[in-house]
């Protein structure tokens, strides 16, 4: 068998997906292969991933706010799992939180929170800080909790390696459109000449939502949100997490999501 390279969808339960005669298969604990087909996690487009969005927010009222909290939360919980306090050089380990102007700095911002409750030790890098209340508070949630924010970016891949163990993308989400433009352009050539491994939230920063892109950052964990963006098809790191266990089931059933059942009360799901 030949590990596949762009699986489109995911095998709940799978211990090792595997590509034979051209068809995607899992073997899980030593059963016979078994076909993906009626549990495969959808990878959603732009189109689609903004559809979902929509619905939550105007069909189901849910607030930005409360929906941030619950994505911050699983992202926090995902980089746990995936490095975990125990297995890093540093006590407490030091996490670089880069934000962008939208929604998914304000995960990353929640995210920070939570990495400091859990043990870590986060610095946030925010250079376009939107004039809204809730990015306000979020500020000030991390700023009360002794979170140190930086008034500039580390200019080279060598400091950044020095000084953190592990780097969060929480830049660009699935909305973004168009050109990325300064500072995040050198931001984003900063990131990809890093060794230590980059966290990306829902998208890696840089990336085509649908079609990915080989030549920007790769990140070694992915956080997909609510659903897989089909962009994650590309992705090549150790560890693929979903999170964002708050889609209504009604919602799931509409869109097709096929999205797995989380064990207990976990609130992230690892995919790879």
């Amino acid at each position: 068998p030949q590990l596949s390279a762009f699986p489109r969808t995911v095998v709940l339960g799978a211990l090792l997906d595997v590509t034979i005669n051209g068809w995607w298969y899992c073997l899980s604990g030593g059963t016979e292969p078994e076909a993906m087909a009626s549990t495969a996690v959808k990878y959603l487009s732009q189109e689609e991933a903004q559809a979902v969005d929509q619905e939550l927010f105007n069909e189901y009222q849910f607030s930005v706010d409360q929906l941030m909290e619950l994505a911050g939360l699983s992202c926090a919980t995902a980089i746990a799992k995936a490095y975990p306090s125990s297995s890093m050089a540093r006590n407490p380990p030091t996490v670089l939180v880069i934000c962008g102007p939208g929604n998914n700095g304000g995960d990353g911002l929640v995210c920070a929170r939570h990495l400091k409750l859990f043990g870590y030790q986060p610095t946030i890098y925010y250079p376009k800080r939107p004039n809204k209340p809730l990015f306000t508070a979020l500020v000030t949630q991390c700023q009360k909790m002794d979170i140190p924010f930086l008034g500039e970016m580390p200019p080279e891949p060598m400091m950044i390696d020095e000084l953190y163990e592990l780097v969060v993308d929480a830049i660009f989400g699935f909305s973004f459109k168009g050109d990325v433009r300064e500072p995040f352009r050198s931001i984003l050539s900063v990131l990809s000449g890093l060794t230590v491994p980059i966290a990306s939230i829902d998208i890696p920063s840089g990336w085509d939502v649908e079609k990915g892109n080989s030549g920007g950052i790769q990140p070694d964990l992915l956080i997909s949100l609510t659903a897989p963006k089909k962009s994650a098809t590309q992705f090549t790191g150790r560890y693929h997490y979903l999170g964002g266990r708050f889609v209504p089931p009604a919602l799931e059933k509409k869109y097709e999501l096929n999205l797995p059942s989380y064990p207990d009360t976990e609130c992230v799901y690892r995919l790879q």
